[in-house]
């Protein structure tokens, strides 16, 4: 008999409502079926306004909070009908909902995402979870990030260096090495400033294939500028978003140069791999075993990133998830129906190593 849940994810990129329902039976994870429904373009709008002005006011942000309630349960609606799922199968929906301000390091540590889980569980008829972050936080943890526990259930091998990279707006690692506890945190940016710098200069949503990138060149004065950030120094645990990697930070950093755009695109490109391979290089392997880098997220999709990677770190074996029978686009829904299958059965899910949190603790707010 299946055990079926939902996973729902809006990422920094907002690109899309990615869904997964996956099977959670006998001690094993199934993903049986995953879809990307659009975020309607106003929405999309006004989300991106929010994050990057840092201002709102109360009715723009209940709508919000609102409206996005209601296209996460029509994407779940629409889901369940196109695979003829009955709602009643369905254990739980675990729903991220949109990231809109973390700010886990200042006197008062807070995190906030939004998409009304009352609206989901109403309209959905399924119970849902959401409100991943806080209970972690609560704990004196960053809330983030939360997906390395699923990837110790799945990923985990006494044979293997194994390191999982998530390239999503903004890139984290789940470090699984034999015999050390799992660590896990944000590199810094993923895809947020090379989106940001080609539909500020292009009007695309995202650089297809890296193609622009590969037009340009990679400036040194400018990679050297984009680094010279206080993030890259700070030790672990640490998580970021749009509140820092944005498009006005980097346009701060443009003042004092004069480039092409597909040069600062380029450059970008390099930022994100540098910025990761620098913090793989730190990790303490163990030399006697193989080295295995495993990309999910939109990141993994750009040859020019991936290339990149496999450049710098030479010692890696550098392949995407579905390598190893899991879909890079559905890797973070499929991890928060693993989420909310743990909060339904009061399983703790975060990782204080990873977190910083003082104690493990089951994580989400049950909604029915």
């Amino acid at each position: 008999m299946q055990n079926l849940y939902i996973g729902v994810m809006s990422g920094t990129s907002m690109d899309g409502v990615d869904i997964a329902l996956v099977d959670i039976s006998n001690g094993k994870i199934t993903a049986i079926a995953s879809d990307c429904y659009p975020m309607p373009n106003e929405i999309k709008t006004r989300l991106l306004t929010l994050c990057n002005s840092k201002q709102t006011t109360l009715q723009d942000l209940g709508e919000l909070d609102h409206q996005l309630g209601i296209i996460y349960a029509k994407s779940i609606n629409q889901f369940l009908k196109q695979n003829n799922i009955d709602n009643k199968q369905v254990k739980a929906i675990g729903c991220h909902g949109q990231t809109i301000y973390h700010s886990p390091n200042g006197d008062n540590p807070f995190t906030m995402q939004i998409g009304d889980a009352n609206i989901i569980a109403a309209q959905t008829g399924i119970t849902t979870i959401a409100d991943f972050r806080r209970k972690d936080m609560a704990y004196g943890g960053q809330g983030a990030p939360l997906v390395p526990a699923f990837h110790k259930a799945i990923f985990l091998n006494s044979a293997i260096n194994c390191v999982v990279l998530n390239i999503g707006g903004i890139s984290n690692i789940s470090v699984l090495i034999p015999d050390q506890p799992v660590i896990g945190y944000d590199t810094g940016p993923g895809n947020v400033l090379l989106d940001g710098w080609i539909n500020k200069s292009l009007g695309t949503s995202y650089d297809k294939d890296g193609l622009w990138a590969k037009s340009g060149k990679v400036n040194q004065n400018l990679l050297s500028a984009l680094c010279n950030e206080d993030y890259f120094q700070l030790p672990a645990p640490k998580s970021t978003g749009r509140e820092l990697f944005n498009l006005a930070w980097l346009m701060q950093k443009l003042t004092d140069f004069a480039l092409n755009g597909q040069d600062i695109q380029a450059t970008l490109v390099e930022f994100t791999a540098i910025t990761i391979a620098n913090e793989i290089d730190k990790l303490p392997i163990k030399n006697n075993l193989p080295c295995q880098l495993l990309v999910c997220g939109g990141g993994a999709k750009n040859p020019l990133i991936m290339q990149q990677l496999s450049a710098l770190l030479p010692k890696w074996q550098v392949s995407a998830t579905d390598k190893k029978g899991v879909n890079s686009d559905d890797m973070e829904a499929i991890a928060f129906a693993w989420l909310a299958y743990c909060r339904m059965n009061n399983i703790p899910s975060n990782i204080p190593e990873v977190t910083g949190a003082s104690q493990s603790v089951c994580l989400g707010v049950i909604y029915q």
